[in-house]
């Protein structure tokens, strides 16, 4: 299954019939097709990897947040848990799963029942069968046929899982905030879920901090055997997370995740990819994303950043979004929306505000004059 397409209005701030597509829109080089895009279908490609960019309060995590809860539906069948409203969204999703095009619309609301569970209403689902020669025109209404013998299911669950059959892990969604002492418990779960051999956890442990050799959780699970170069002692995970840099504490979880994602396929969302890791890191992570003898499994890695030099490792301009705020949240893809020249460097026209989304000189001025007085 491969997410193709979000349509959303009522979503959170962002302006209604917002638009996400994620099939490659411009010219396919043969080094885009190598190391760019992932070919899911003959002549179908889409991105292996995607950034969301604008200056603070753009709204770059709504945008990952929408991507969240498409995931969550195409997942879990089910939206729960959200620090959103739920009430007035109407989302339409293209998605890819074994050789059709699905197209599925829903009216979501909060449940009066269950305790923050969203219900599903008007929900409508379509396919047509996938053919090259018309790879342009999958969005299009022609040929799509309602999907046969759906049943009745309880109104917090989509009747996606009609197509998709089982709950499975579709991507893994990083925020910005961490996960603070729960970090060392939800890696080893992550490590036990995705059948991560030890070595990985110590090869990930190393790279972080040289001074750790080895990491233990106990049966309580709150309680963990810390072996440093100095020796070993018994932590609790409140202090561990005084111990151990709080970069190494995100980064174990994520580091390990980004390696299952590549294992299995699924793809993962990261709000703030600078908040968990250091510059360098973040381009490996981003290279192996687009390496195919790692990314075996076609994973797709979405982020947002104000690290705009990381836009120029993207040899293409159809996968990165540029995040606006004004009445209502935009994202223009830089594409579509923008006259960049494709040999200019990315990250000097963003300085160069060529994408509006500079810091504005009056507020940085004004600010001045304050200390001043």
């Amino acid at each position: 299954m491969k997410l193709l397409y979000i349509k959303a209005s009522g979503f959170k701030n962002i302006q209604d019939d917002c638009i996400l597509d994620f099939t490659a829109k411009s010219k396919k080089t043969t080094e885009d097709k190598e190391y760019e895009l992932q070919e899911i279908a003959d002549g179908l490609f889409v991105y292996n990897t995607v950034a969301f960019i604008g200056k603070n309060a753009s709204g770059k995590t709504s945008f990952l947040d929408l991507l969240d809860c498409a995931y969550s539906i195409l997942g879990n069948f089910s939206l729960e848990d959200k620090n959103y409203s739920y009430d007035g969204i109407h989302l339409v999703l293209f998605f890819y799963h074994d050789g059709k095009i699905y197209r599925y619309s829903t009216d979501i609301a909060s449940s009066q029942n269950l305790s923050n569970k969203a219900t599903f209403s008007h929900q409508e689902l379509s396919e047509k069968t996938y053919y090259k020669s018309k790879a342009k025109a999958i969005f299009s209404d022609d040929d799509f046929t309602p999907v046969e013998n759906i049943g009745i299911l309880p109104e917090d669950t989509s009747i996606v899982f009609f197509v998709l059959k089982k709950k499975e892990t579709r991507a893994v969604y990083f925020n910005s905030d961490g996960e603070g002492a729960n970090t060392y418990r939800l890696m080893f779960h992550a490590l036990k879920l995705y059948k991560l051999s030890p070595s990985v956890l110590s090869k990930v442990l190393h790279l972080f901090d040289g001074n750790i050799k080895s990491l233990t959780m106990l049966e309580d699970e709150h309680n963990y055997e810390l072996s440093l170069t100095t020796g070993k002692k018994t932590v609790s995970d409140k202090e561990l997370i005084h111990i151990l840099s709080s970069g190494t504490t995100k980064g174990l979880l994520l580091y390990v995740t980004v390696i299952a994602s590549l294992k299995y396929g699924f793809d993962l969302i990261i709000d703030e990819i600078e908040n968990h890791f250091h510059k360098t890191l973040v381009e490996n992570i981003i290279n192996l994303y687009k390496d195919k003898s790692v990314n075996k499994c076609n994973a797709t890695l979405y982020f947002s950043t104000h690290y705009c030099e990381l836009l120029d490792l993207f040899n293409r301009q159809d996968n990165i979004w540029v995040c606006r705020a004004d009445k209502k949240i935009v994202a223009e893809n830089m594409y579509e929306n923008f006259d960049i020249r494709v040999e200019l460097s990315k990250s000097r026209q963003f300085y160069n505000d060529a994408f509006k989304t500079s810091v504005n000189y009056d507020d940085l001025m004004s600010i001045k004059k304050e200390f001043l007085k």
